[in-house]
């Protein structure tokens, strides 16, 4: 795997920390000191680094391991066998991964997200939105290994999600290790990345689609490129009409042991630049410290060469307690913003092996497996909720934009009391099946409640420890489809609120489909008849597949029936019948018999007659099972009786053979 720029900064030298400044509001942020662009998707906005470098085993990831959650990706992570420094918020994944941990604090199962899955890229830009962040950079690194497929599968992924979610992206090459950078990084580009750029969500500046180059300048072994290499590139890229940042040393202008010598043309040939600090600074102190060696100073020889600046803010590592509940990133905003700089970088958004991702982290030890000395959110003693960083992040942004004041203190409280919501609903209750064909299974559950109110559940098909949703519902009851014939299958259901929120997940219900040849509907679209019925409820409307139209016969006249012409003898064994699915319709008791025969007028009695409950919370369905396979054409209901309404009532009339 090679040493990246995570590692390499480990060994920069220490920096000599200084006195936080103090002080109350005393400005507008966001006036940059000299501008070398006017706004667009990097120059006054907030980007942040998006590795999408994790993969389970099973997920079909071409890399076909554990990517970056361990040490041996052949193995499932374990106390043993890790590659991370945290632990992710897994309540709004709908598919994980089982681990060979043991549960977490709260019993649950510990398990991982794979951001091969759509719905884990799709999460996280969602939250970008959500959280007012503007543009993500995606990690691209050499792309010609054996990685390069499942990171040309990520770049599809990525683009996805941005035009899903309203989130600006664009491509960044660490070339970090990359022996044939010069001539293979235009071919991938030209070959691949160049055809993302038709995206609208493809960041631009200046009219531009935006490149960054990481790594040009770092003294180092495993960023030997020379100046003319450097520039060759940098000319190229620009010569395809792109934007080009450069992500450089912390030392670039000042110089010093991590940059080369000599490469001031190279810094000074980019549109923008990005110093790294990852691994120089730990505290507000350092930041404070960096503020007058580099960023004061950057920013003004950016402004003289008309480049723009886009210095790096972090949240810090949480196992190595640098984050000071907000303390310290906010300090980097504040630095940042009051020496008017041109846009902000966050390393990084999904960074959960090296400890600096500001995307969702468990709270507490609740959340953590037992035993594996993983650090939560509280390390310090301060509660913090999982979406912290991100709210902090929000708030940086805007700062940067001089939607609020530039402060020094964080306006983000670590747990949100008042008008935000973080109360989870309970669980839903009392799942069950209530139908079931050769390639379908209906489903209902009791609702869960909520302090503010649930919007909706999903519904998650359960194998092993691994959850995929298939499905999502506002009321209570789905009907699951594309299923195999005389398979079982096991789900559960969870329910979310306005605030995103996620529910325990409910109790756990299994049930087998039918054999193959009996999921045909022998009643849909066929002759019916019936005693009566009343405006324009005819008895058609039960056998139309329409699940809001309906048949009612005349009011206050028991018994009533209706019939249905299989068109030919045929052995029929269940009957499903619906109501509206409505909420409106209200729940409901039918006294219902049943009678066929081989012609209409000589129907004898198959089944006898049974109180059927009709309930909106279990999809207003009812299943009428005979005692024994009976060969009829004609199959009449019988009704007498309706504690809901003065009249019979069937929106579907479904008979089965089986």
């Amino acid at each position: 795997m090679g040493v990246t720029r995570r590692t390499f900064v480990q060994a920069a030298i220490a920096v000599t920390a200084v006195a936080a400044t103090g002080g109350a509001q005393t400005a507008l942020a966001g006036a940059a000191v000299a501008a070398g662009s006017p706004p667009g998707d990097v120059v006054g906005k907030v980007t942040v680094g998006y590795q999408g470098w994790f993969a389970c085993a099973g997920d079909g990831a071409p890399i076909n391991g554990w990517w970056h959650w361990t040490q041996d990706w052949g193995r499932p992570p374990s106390p043993s066998n890790t590659g991370t420094k945290c632990w992710p918020d897994m309540r709004e994944y709908t598919h994980s991964y089982p681990t060979a941990y043991g549960n977490l604090g709260n019993g649950q199962p510990a398990t991982l997200f794979s951001s091969y899955d759509q719905q884990t890229v799709d999460t996280h830009f969602l939250w970008m939105r959500q959280y007012g962040i503007d543009t993500a950079a995606l990690q691209r690194f050499n792309p010609t290994g054996g990685e390069g497929p499942t990171r040309d599968a990520m770049a599809v992924k990525v683009r996805s999600a941005a035009e899903s979610h309203n989130v600006k992206f664009y491509v960044m090459y660490d070339v970090t290790n990359w022996t044939g950078m010069q001539s293979e990084i235009k071919a991938d580009w030209t070959n691949k990345m160049k055809a993302h750029t038709a995206s609208p969500q493809y960041a631009t500046q200046n009219g531009r689609p935006v490149v960054c180059i990481w790594g040009f300048g770092f003294n180092d072994a495993n960023h030997p490129f020379d100046t003319n290499a450097c520039l060759d590139v940098i000319n190229w890229f620009k010569a395809q009409g792109c934007y080009v940042i450069g992500g450089v040393p912390r030392e670039w202008r000042t110089g010093g042991a991590g940059t080369r010598t000599g490469y001031t043309d190279v810094y000074h040939a980019f549109h923008m630049i990005s110093p790294w600090m990852v691994g120089a600074i730990g505290n507000a102190g350092d930041s404070d410290n960096a503020y007058s060696t580099y960023t004061v100073g950057d920013e003004a020889d950016c402004a003289a060469h008309g480049i723009d600046y886009q210095p790096c803010v972090l949240p810090g590592d949480v196992s190595g307690r640098q984050r000071a509940h907000g303390d310290f990133m906010w300090r980097q905003f504040y630095n940042m913003c009051r020496a008017g700089v041109q846009g902000i970088y966050i390393s990084m958004f999904d960074e959960y092996n090296e400890g600096n991702q500001i995307a969702k982290t468990v709270e507490s030890q609740a959340g953590v497996p037992v035993g594996s000395g993983f650090l939560a959110l509280d390390e310090d003693g301060t509660a913090c909720s999982s979406d912290y960083y991100l709210r902090l992040t929000g708030d940086g942004g805007r700062m940067l934009k001089g939607q609020i004041g530039l402060t020094p203190v964080r306006p983000t409280p670590p747990t949100v009391s008042g008008g935000a919501d973080t109360t989870a609903p309970t669980s839903p209750t009392n799942l069950r099946v209530t139908d079931r064909t050769g390639n379908s299974l209906a489903l209902a559950w009791n609702a869960a409640t909520d302090n503010v109110g649930v919007t909706g559940y999903r519904v998650l098909r359960v194998d092993g420890s691994t959850s995929t949703q298939v499905g999502t519902a506002t009321g209570t009851s789905f009907t699951v489809t594309g299923l195999a014939p005389a398979t079982g299958y096991t789900f559960r259901v969870v329910a979310l609120d306005a605030a995103g929120n996620v529910s325990v997940p409910s109790n756990q219900v299994t049930a087998t489909t039918d054999p193959a040849g009996t999921t045909t509907d022998l009643a849909l679209r066929r002759p019916t008849t019936e005693s009566s019925h009343t405006q324009s409820y005819g008895s058609g409307n039960a056998v139309d597949d329409n699940p809001d139209s309906y048949w009612e016969s005349a009011n206050s006249a028991f018994p009533q029936w209706i019939q249905v012409d299989l068109g030919a003898a045929t052995a029929v064994r269940r009957i499903v019948l619906t109501l509206p699915p409505s909420s409106a319709w209200g729940a409901r008791t039918q006294t219902i018999s049943v009678q066929g025969g081989i012609d209409s007028g000589g129907s004898g009695q198959v089944l006898a007659a049974s109180d059927y409950r009709f309930d909106p919370a279990s999809g207003n369905t009812a299943t009428l099972t005979l005692p024994a396979a009976s060969t009829v054409r004609y199959v009449r209901l019988t009704f007498t009786a309706n504690s809901g309404w003065p009249a019979a009532q069937v929106s579907g009339f479904k008979v089965y053979a089986a």
